[in-house]
């Protein structure tokens, strides 16, 4: 199939997400090309994680529909092709970090040898290859979110949804971490990314949404902001600059 006949990596259509009166996610569109990038802004309770575990299958639209390349997210052809990284590293602490991501490769049906080979390249990648027999239970928080980033990444998505994936992170790690997310991109895969930092993001997207209340009230390319940035819009702090 040619790129350009290639599905969307994402698409929202008419997506809402009530919990009992609570109305999380209000008739939300959008549509992430593939190897496109998003970054999605918001206020703490503006639907930004429920968007992301609705668009990973996680949870279901109340109402609407969401397909990954085609295909829902709940299906086994949709799962394949997507990595969530959530606020929950979706862990277990009394395995070790290597036991972890051989677990991940055993759910996505990965031969056993082709996800000992992966685990080892991304447990060095993320710098985790002396602590990958130490039980994940002694890890510090850094340690965890890298760890849980290279969970995501094992069976190679085409799709990645990152929610807050800076968390706990030091100022190595988040440089690590935005290699990485550059190599990613230029490898071809899609990128959607929730953080209430967006100034290091915004060149690995071509677009910004920012939600309020459940619903889009702003979205541009990365480049053309409002006035005062896309930081400003949601009165997030402002990296500072050298």
């Amino acid at each position: 199939m040619r790129e350009a006949d290639a599905p969307p990596a994402l698409v929202l259509e008419g997506v809402s997400r009530r919990f009992g009166p609570v109305t999380a996610l209000a008739g939300v569109s959008l549509a992430v090309p593939a190897g496109g990038g998003l970054l999605l802004l918001g206020e703490n309770g503006a639907g930004k994680s429920t968007l992301l575990r609705v668009a990973a299958g996680i949870a279901r639209p109340t109402r609407g529909r969401v397909l990954v390349f085609g295909e829902s997210p709940g299906r086994p052809a949709g799962r394949r092709r997507l990595g969530y990284l959530g606020h929950r590293g979706f862990l277990h602490d009394h395995l070790t970090a290597r036991e972890n991501l051989l677990l991940q490769g055993g759910l996505h049906g990965l031969p056993r040898a082709a996800a000992a080979r992966r685990a080892d390249e991304l447990l060095e990648r993320v710098g985790l290859a002396r602590a990958a027999h130490r039980p994940v239970r002694g890890f510090s928080r850094g340690m965890v979110q890298r760890l849980a980033l290279a969970r995501t990444l094992l069976h190679a998505p085409d799709l990645l949804l990152l929610d807050e994936p800076f968390t706990g992170l030091d100022p190595r790690g988040r440089a690590l971490l935005l290699e990485w997310l550059a190599a990613e991109r230029r490898a071809g895969r899609a990128l959607v990314v929730v953080t209430h930092r967006p100034d290091p993001v915004l060149p690995l997207v071509d677009r910004v949404v920012v939600l309020r209340r459940g619903r889009i009230v702003l979205a541009g390319t990365a480049e053309d902001g409002p006035p005062g940035g896309w930081a400003e819009a949601i009165g997030a702090p402002r990296e500072a600059t050298a």
